[in-house]
């Protein structure tokens, strides 16, 4: 995927691109990593590329599920407690696999519900008591700040695992020709 989404031709539309290019950005920060390295939290908090991939996959999940509820209830997925973590048991491949299955059936599913379908408040103690749902719009612009804060978190955590910054992997995972103030990232070592 190029850096920017494509034009858009209406609301639904530019939505889904947004997401779209969002979910990328996690398959570019990943790019080139080892197993070892996607467990690496370098940082001085206890994030690492793989624990994030795992959380935004399980959380796409989750909404993607009151999606398809709706206008019902549908499930309360809880979080899992190694949902920030790639145990040693996982690979940074399969969780790619997981996140980029759950990407589809993200956008498969606002594409098929439309954006006015009612979505009922989750019962997680952050969302409001006040609020019994929000529409598919609102789920899709929350998914767009959730992905979007975690890929920052992963972008900050890539870059002190090698040095690697998004222009850099993605000039790599799509071959794009070097120039004089981009070259494309290529492993240390």
């Amino acid at each position: 995927m190029p850096a920017m989404p494509p034009p858009v031709a209406n609301e639904l539309d530019g939505l889904i691109e947004y997401i779209a290019q969002q979910q990328d950005a996690f398959r570019i920060v990943a790019f080139g990593l080892t197993d070892e390295q996607a467990r690496l939290t370098p940082t001085a908090g206890t994030l690492s590329v793989g624990g994030l991939i795992k959380h935004v996959t399980n959380m796409q999940a989750a909404w993607t599920d009151k999606i398809l509820a709706a206008p019902g209830a549908g499930p309360d997925r809880q979080r899992a407690d190694d949902e920030f973590l790639l145990r040693e048991d996982e690979t940074l491949a399969g969780a790619l696999a997981a996140f980029t299955a759950q990407s589809a059936a993200t956008l498969a599913a606002i594409k098929e519900k439309g954006l006015e379908t009612p979505v009922p408040v989750p019962s997680a103690p952050w969302f409001p008591k006040d609020v019994e749902a929000w529409n598919v719009r609102w789920v899709a612009l929350h998914l767009i700040e959730e992905l979007a804060r975690h890929a920052g978190h992963a972008d900050i955590v890539r870059e002190s695992i090698d040095g690697a910054t998004t222009y850099e992997l993605l000039a790599a995972a799509e071959g794009w020709e070097p120039t004089d103030w981009l070259k494309p990232w290529t492993p240390k070592g």
